[in-house]
């Protein structure tokens, strides 16, 4: 299949912005790549340090002939979908001396759950736990004793903190290795409707609690698709996956003998072996366009717009926000999964899952097949299911059929015939809105503003009746400069419960919204932030915006706005507590959401 002109388009501008930095990166890489697997230069007193706890392995690691991986690994017991991973490492261990060579646990990274934080102070320190995880991964890694890297990592800031990390070490193979969805439990749209509820008043804590219980129930990753499970879809998408392994339950067979293939392949993609492969020559241009492909078709999380600037730009690549919408406008929405649908990821899966939709892009010319991936095959092999037979794995045929249309579609018939994401432009500065769950009706709206500085001060303005008619909530000094950029998603049982007594409404902030953005229209991310002198903080009560989705715009009909002063954040500029106070340092010099919100 011809690739579509478009795509090629947007991936040859990519190529050509980010030469300069790209080529520097990859001279960096090939440095490294010529010094050889770095164990042996170590001194004997370092490399007897390194192996003192190997057990078994000492000997082996001690020849340095046979090839030794590196884990990096998010588990914590008090996660879903970390918790999984405790006993990955024994695993990760067996199979690599099965296969001749051998394992160490390098290092762990925090995993931390914007659920449990979600309207709290820690929420503060969510977005830069990000580029914490990928210091981390690079002091995991600085010893300099492995030929390759297995990643433990599945939810929101921890896989692209970890992939930052691990292009820092880009001429090390690298491979992720996810730990699957929780079984499915109180469905979504129950959930969500439980929590309207209780925002209205109609139930009490008790019934709220029963309901996310059973929504939240046991080990893996939350099962709508949110932040989280948009990452497991970009590592197949952009390679770093063995293929179908994203959404294979926890502790199932196939499970395990996906992470014992994980290991035996890692180490064939070494530099000792016939088939090296480092993550830098994975992770190019074209990876990234498949990776922004992808979320357009599943209708993943605006997170991503974020996280994917900031992870390309480790590898040397440049990329903006109007990639990701030019992409959209030829990338049909196959998936319907909560909060865009009422499926959740393992119905998804069922369906026929990221197999079938690859398999669909591709043959629609909307992906380059040609990438690297630490499957060996390019993204062809992307579209087989994997089987586990008494013990054997293997993989099935192409999927080239959905087994519920209701939640995913072929190329020829999509939900929607773009991805529904779009960048907005306009007197306020630049901003993004995902439209794919959001009605046609409600995707241009014109309306006073309502501006806070604060997510409570909405909810108190909601408790006590003061929106009666169409508005547009701004809340400002939310970005990453101010606060570290937490989610809004708390607000999203307020703003559902307006819209649906009939009033336009809309959120537009400095702010990140989430992975759950849903039906309500949310112009997010806007730079510049309001802490950064943005049109954002000059705002005030009355003043009349247009939200147009379809069009890109997002204007300010009130004349004389840009003109005056800048309001000022009525908040401590350091906050203190819960830990904040030690990102101080990140919020003075962390760069705007448009170019990956990064220390870095």
């Amino acid at each position: 299949m011809t690739l579509n002109s478009v795509v090629a388009r947007v991936t040859d501008r990519i190529i050509e912005r980010s030469a300069p930095s790209r080529e520097a990166y990859l001279d960096r890489m090939r440095s490294a790549k010529s010094k050889g697997p770095t164990r042996g230069h170590l001194s004997c007193s370092g490399q007897a340090h390194a192996y003192a706890a190997a057990g078994q392995d000492q000997s082996r690691l001690a020849e340095g002939t046979s090839g030794h991986l590196g884990i990096v690994t998010a588990y914590n017991d008090m996660l879903s979908a970390h918790q999984p991973y405790e006993n990955y490492p024994g695993i990760i261990r067996n199979a690599a001396r099965l296969a001749g060579g051998s394992a160490q646990v390098a290092g762990g990274v925090p995993a931390m759950c914007d659920g449990v934080t979600q309207g709290e102070a820690g929420m503060e320190l969510s977005l830069f736990s990000r580029d914490v995880i990928a210091m981390a991964t690079a002091v995991a890694l600085s010893h300099n004793t492995f030929d390759a890297a297995l990643f433990l990592g599945v939810c929101d800031k921890i896989v692209p903190g970890l992939v930052i990390g691990a292009q820092t070490f880009g001429h090390l193979p690298a491979l992720f290795v996810p730990a699957g969805p929780m079984a499915s439990g109180l469905g979504n749209e129950d959930k969500a409707r439980v929590r309207r509820q209780y925002a209205r008043g109609e139930v009490g804590r008790e019934e709220l609690m029963a309901a996310e219980m059973s929504a939240y129930h046991g080990p893996g990753t939350c099962t709508f698709y949110g932040t989280a499970n948009t990452n497991q879809m970009l590592m197949e998408f952009m390679g770093l996956h063995l293929p179908g392994a994203s959404f294979v339950p926890p502790d199932s067979d196939l499970r395990v003998a996906m992470t014992q293939e994980a290991a035996r392949r890692a180490l064939s993609l070494s530099a000792l072996g016939d088939a090296y492969l480092p993550v830098c020559d994975v992770l190019d241009e074209k990876a990234f366009v498949n990776g922004i492909v992808g979320l357009n078709a599943t209708g993943g999380s605006t997170n991503l717009l974020i996280h994917l600037i900031a992870m390309a730009r480790a590898g040397g690549i440049v990329l903006d926000w109007q990639d990701f919408s030019d992409l959209s406008d030829v990338t049909p929405l196959l998936a319907r999964v909560y909060p865009n649908g009422l499926a959740d990821v393992n119905m998804f899966h069922a369906a026929g899952g990221l197999g079938f939709l690859i398999a669909q892009l591709l043959d629609a010319g909307l992906l380059h097949s040609d990438t690297r991936t630490v499957a060996g095959q390019g993204l062809e092999a992307y579209t087989r299911g994997p089987v586990c037979e008494q013990g054997a794995l293997t993989w099935g045929d192409r999927i080239t059929e959905s087994l519920n249309p209701a939640i995913l579609r072929n190329s020829e018939k999509p939900f929607q015939h773009t991805g529904g994401l779009k960048r907005l432009q306009g007197a306020l500065g630049d901003a993004v809105i995902k439209i794919s769950a959001v009605d046609e009706k409600h995707r241009l709206i014109e309306a006073p503003v309502r501006v806070f500085d604060d997510q409570n001060q909405v909810k108190e303005a909601f408790k006590a009746g003061e929106f009666t008619g169409d508005v547009i909530v701004v809340v400002r000094f939310q970005g990453p400069q101010a606060n570290g950029m937490p989610e809004l998603h708390s607000l999203t049982p307020i703003l559902s419960i307006l819209q649906g007594r009939g009033q336009k409404v809309a959120l537009v902030t400095d702010g990140r919204m989430s992975g759950a953005s849903g039906k309500v229209p949310a112009a997010i991310h806007v730079c510049p932030e309001a802490a950064d002198g943005g049109v954002i903080a000059r705002l005030q009560d009355g003043d009349v915006l247009r939200l147009d989705a379809e069009a890109g715009r997002l204007d300010v009909l009130t004349e004389g706005v840009e003109g005056r002063l800048a309001a000022v954040d009525t908040r401590a500029k350091s906050a203190a507590g819960c830990g904040r106070e030690l990102f101080e340092l990140f919020r003075q010099n962390t760069g705007p959401a448009n170019t990956g919100a990064s220390v870095f």
